[in-house]
């Protein structure tokens, strides 16, 4: 009898070992089917100045790509200014098409294994309904790739687009029960009637709104300011992104970038797409 009741204990701590220590090659199956961990709070400026536009920021891992568009002849194109426009460079070829193949080689997502979407956000620069509709008929042939209004439901997709730039764009956006695009607002969009389902993103000029450029602390009643707008945003379930921050590297930029973070603001924005990654990095370590 002893000798049974002692293989019995043998026998149960065996199982309790075999379920406590990871197998070989099993517990990691879920870490080697994800891909590099996505910087949430990395916006790329005017990304489509960099070398290869989408694909460099994707590389740096960033979140948020801006793409500016100008409809010429019923085309998309993207440039920064008149001057540079190029039949070539449209928006479907830079980004609609490599987003879309991306997507289906990494299952659903832009980042292998990471569901938060990639925000596609679409400075428009030429007169903002009729380049919005062009747009909207565009990404109307992209079945399941991007997050859908419908009938006051949001549909989460693996990339959210998102409309700044010219503000004429709003009306006709407003007006459409189903939509595969959103509303880039303004600070005094917060406490307004749009829902965040419309307007989840607020931007804004941040020389318009702060003196602090980064040399020496933060004053006080700036930082108060700034946590209040993240605070308000957060509240109505809207993200937070500030345009022409200090973005030279050196001391004022990291600081600016350090306070932006400490107070939740949920985009950095810059154009040194290494700098950035190299930032949020140390930050996390």
């Amino acid at each position: 009898m002893a000798h049974l009741t002692r293989r019995r204990a043998l026998t149960t701590l065996a199982a309790a070992v075999t379920a406590t220590v990871a197998v070989p090659g099993l517990a990691q199956a879920s870490e080697r089917d994800r891909g590099p961990r996505p910087l949430l709070r990395a916006h790329a400026h005017n990304d489509y100045e960099h070398p290869r536009p989408l694909l460099d920021a994707l590389d740096h891992r960033f979140a948020s790509v801006e793409a500016d568009i100008y409809l010429v002849d019923g085309e998309l194109l993207v440039a920064h200014d008149p001057i540079d426009l190029d039949p070539k460079r449209t928006l479907a070829a830079l980004y609609l098409e490599p987003l879309a193949a991306r997507v289906r080689a990494d299952h659903g997502s832009v980042y292998r294994g990471y569901r938060t979407p990639l925000q596609l956000l679409v400075d428009i620069k030429t007169e903002g309904a009729a380049t919005y509709l062009e747009l909207d008929r565009q990404l109307r042939g992209y079945r399941n790739l991007f997050t859908t209004y419908a009938h006051g439901r949001v549909r989460t997709g693996a990339v959210t687009v998102v409309i700044s730039g010219d503000r004429a764009a709003r009306e006709p956006m407003e007006q459409q029960r189903a939509r595969s695009a959103f509303y880039d607002g303004r600070l005094t969009d917060l406490g307004a009637a749009a829902p965040a389902s419309f307007t989840p993103l607020i931007s804004d000029n941040w020389a318009n709104n702060f003196t602090w450029q980064g040399a020496g602390p933060i004053p006080a009643a700036e930082r108060e300011k700034l946590r209040s707008i993240v605070s308000a945003a957060h509240r109505e379930g809207r993200r937070v992104r500030f345009w022409a921050t200090p973005d030279v590297a050196g001391p004022e930029r990291v600081a600016v970038w350090g306070e932006l973070l400490a107070a939740g603001v949920d985009h950095l924005n810059t154009d040194d797409l290494a700098g950035l990654e190299a930032f949020l990095d140390a930050h996390d370590k």
